[in-house]
């Protein structure tokens, strides 16, 4: 039997049937938000998310990527995803907040066995995408996502 610290690391999606947890960034009309999700057939357990870089979001008051939602998350369902507003992209991108972002998601499976994926994005895609903000039933106005492009 291996010693704790001698345990194998399965990268993430290679069980067949198991949970595969992600990280993803999502872009809706001009909204960032951040979701871990498990893609999954099966639960994930003691779900964390190490970013290579902190940043910023909510107007700049919130350190988004040290929010306990990634240091721990117990029991992830399979199927399930917890989405978090970041920012608004015009304001994210006019501060200068990192665009090249990578995500090292790790979990266990219900056997203890660890899983670990290292996911990189890059938001730099989302900058100058149009939106139509809407207020209601009314389109209130069209807008960039962030002044120079």
């Amino acid at each position: 039997m291996p010693k704790p610290e001698e345990e194998s690391l399965q990268l993430a999606g290679e069980g067949a049937g198991g949970p595969d947890v992600i990280l993803d960034f999502i872009f809706d009309d001009g909204l960032l938000f951040i979701a871990v999700q498990n893609i999954g057939d099966k639960p994930a357990y003691k779900v964390a998310v190490q970013f290579d870089k902190p940043f910023r979001g909510v107007e700049g008051t919130r350190a988004v990527s040290e929010l306990p939602l990634f240091r721990n998350i117990e029991f992830l369902a399979p199927w399930k995803d917890i989405v978090t507003f970041l920012d608004t992209s015009a304001s994210y991108f006019r501060r200068g907040e990192p665009t090249r972002i990578t995500a090292t998601v790790s979990y266990r499976d219900a056997s203890g066995r660890k899983h670990a994926a290292a996911i990189t994005h890059d938001l730099e895609i989302y900058r100058g995408i149009g939106y139509v903000r809407k207020t209601g039933d009314q389109t209130a106005s069209c807008e960039c996502g962030a002044e120079n492009y």
